[in-house]
């Protein structure tokens, strides 16, 4: 499936989107969705900057505001980094 033929992220929802141009909300959402390793990679990115600050000892309210997100975004990215790690050590375990 060919990627999105522009990556930005886009300043309305999909909905206020379609409505504007006449399209159904699936269409804009193809249209302009990033591109999946893309979306991965800069997830991963930010997951590990969110564990290394905690594993330097941060508050989740201090690398909320270092990184400029919510105290509920660190809990779930610590949340999934955990699960992420388990899952890996369960698959190398078996090997």
């Amino acid at each position: 499936m060919p990627g999105a033929k522009n990556p930005v992220r886009r300043k309305m929802t999909a909905r206020e989107a379609a409505e504007q141009f006449g399209a159904s909300t699936r269409t804009i959402q193809r249209l302009f969705a990033e591109p999946r390793d893309e979306f991965l990679e800069r997830a991963k990115v930010r997951r590990d900057r969110v564990v290394s600050l905690r594993n330097q000892g941060m508050k989740y309210r201090d690398i909320a505001e270092e990184m400029d997100i919510t105290i509920g975004a660190v809990g779930r990215i610590l949340h999934d980094a955990r699960k992420l790690e388990e899952k890996e050590n369960l698959v190398s375990d078996a090997c």
